[in-house]
């Protein structure tokens, strides 16, 4: 698998806090476990809690696995590049791919499916965009040139 992975940003001596993280991985299921991992990794010296990291996985994973499924209609010849800054207990996140644009231009407001039925009968899919406004800050979509921009920021620790 070919990905790049830039090294952290040098932190200030005087905040322990910051550091950046810029991945560029194939845009197909395993290297999105991997970039998964590499990102988990690259990040490991900020003290997230538990829940913060399940919340950051979640997060990416959604929207990595929606860029391969949807915007490359599961092709193997696209790249996704994810950038993640952190610094004052917030994870500001940026990805970008040069898949086909969201539907409409805008992100999807509600859940696909109805979920007025009975447990056994609810669907399996169409959760993601729901999971991701709810755990993501300040989401935003464009379409620049040929490329979706997707940003949104996690807030950790106190400034949750």
């Amino acid at each position: 698998m070919h990905h790049e992975k830039f090294p952290k940003i040098p932190k200030p001596a005087t905040d322990k806090e910051e550091a950046a993280l810029r991945l560029v991985i194939p845009a197909n299921e395993e290297a999105v476990r991997e970039g998964l991992s590499t990102i988990k990794s690259g990040l490991s010296d900020l003290e997230f809690s538990q829940d913060e990291w399940s919340t950051l996985e979640l997060v990416v994973a959604e929207v990595l696995n929606n860029i391969v499924v949807h915007a490359y209609q599961e092709r193997n010849d696209g790249m996704i590049e994810t950038y993640m800054d952190h610094s004052n207990g917030s994870l500001l996140c940026k990805i970008i791919d040069t898949g086909n644009p969201m539907p409409g231009g805008e992100l999807p407001n509600k859940p696909q499916s109805d979920l007025t039925c009975a447990t056994e009968d609810l669907p399996e899919g169409g959760f993601g965009w729901f999971l991701i406004r709810q755990l993501a800050k300040d989401l935003n979509y464009g379409r620049m040139e040929d490329q979706n921009v997707l940003t949104f920021r996690l807030k950790f620790g106190e400034a949750s």
